[in-house]
């Protein structure tokens, strides 16, 4: 059939049955909301899957996830896998598809914390078996490149998942204690403040800063601000309407930063978030003799006008006082208060 008669067919069947499309009809992000799962809390004595979704680890990284889990009073499973290396990945993507889909499986694993991030992630997404893990729904901890694991489970199941320190991270009290509060004796309301370490840090980019003041409410999501950007324009990508977006990075000068925003902006619907988070953007700043913008002029630049309430600075990201964020869970963004307080437990 001609094509061009096709199309008039179509456009004229369409406008007589009275149905309206627009272009954001077709969007990734414009599909069914999936009921949210909460994940049963993690208690002492419970056993933890330990995977390397990404990239590849050491012995020594490995005895230091291990060590850092036993403290907190967990036991520690893993698989043969957890050593393997496929060039820059931890073996290939079978293998950390199948540990991946073997800890959700196992009745026996009670959580399942990711040892590091790094990169490969991501290569994952089209062959996880969302219906096994909707099925089976535990805690999955971590952070950086874990974000597009979180992403698209939380999208495709409604899990809450849990934006925080890898295994291998510096587990410092801050981090530890807020882990707690949020995995292991949740309360109705939390509040999330930055970590005195950090406001005493003399690096500035350790230092909040509010970019436009205001209150907001919504569900959090987000994580890490160049894996967010990358899954622009898939089916995983970012819904933020309606949302409390946090976001966070590391080693990413302002231009490229800019870069990354714009793309949201434009591929996706940042601009109706309710308030956006950003974490601590540490090396992140141009060199003293570049012509560009700084870190903050590139935030106040992109997101300022949004008409939202944006702030930067709270505690997570790549640092070793991090909270660990939950989500798809309601909370409250204050930027008087320099806080964001989650209105419910992240799990039962």
């Amino acid at each position: 059939m001609n094509r061009r008669k096709f199309s008039k067919r179509l456009a004229k069947s369409i406008a007589v049955s009275g149905f309206a499309f627009s272009a954001s009809s077709f969007l990734p992000y414009q599909k069914m909301v999936r009921k949210r799962i909460k994940p049963n809390r993690l208690k002492k004595g419970d056993t933890i899957g330990l995977i390397a979704p990404g990239s590849s680890v050491t012995e020594e990284k490995l005895a230091k996830a291990i060590k850092n889990l036993e403290n907190l009073g967990f036991n520690v499973h893993y698989t043969k896998n957890i050593l393997a290396k496929h060039g820059y990945l931890a073996g290939t993507d079978q293998q950390r598809l199948s540990d991946l889909h073997f800890m959700f499986e196992n009745p026996k694993i009670d959580g399942i914390w990711c040892i590091r991030g790094g990169y490969g992630c991501g290569r994952l997404l089209p062959d996880i078996d969302y219906s096994m893990i909707r099925k089976n729904p535990k805690p999955l901890i971590g952070f950086s490149d874990v974000t597009a694991l979180l992403q698209a489970i939380h999208c495709e199941t409604g899990l809450v998942g849990f934006h925080g320190p890898v295994a291998v991270s510096e587990f410092t009290d801050y981090t530890v204690g807020r882990f707690q509060s949020i995995l292991m004796e949740p309360k109705s309301l939390l509040k999330i403040e930055s970590a005195s370490k950090n406001q005493e840090n003399q690096n500035p980019a350790f230092h909040t800063k509010v970019i436009t003041p205001g209150k907001a409410f919504g569900q959090i999501v987000g994580g890490n601000l160049s894996l967010i950007a990358a899954h622009a324009g898939t089916k995983h990508q970012l819904n933020a309407k309606d949302k409390l977006v946090f976001l966070e990075d590391i080693g990413e000068k302002p231009y490229r930063i800019d870069r990354m925003l714009t793309q949201l902006l434009q591929a996706c619907n940042l601009q109706e978030a309710k308030g956006i988070a950003l974490g601590i953007f540490d090396d992140c700043e141009a060199s003293k003799d570049a012509d560009s913008l700084t870190l903050m002029e590139t935030f106040e630049d992109r997101l300022g006008s949004l008409g939202i309430p944006v702030i930067y600075g709270l505690p997570f990201g790549h640092i070793e006082h991090q909270f660990t964020f939950p989500i798809g869970i309601k909370a409250k963004l204050s930027t008087e208060n320099q806080s964001i307080t989650l209105q419910e437990p992240a799990v039962i």
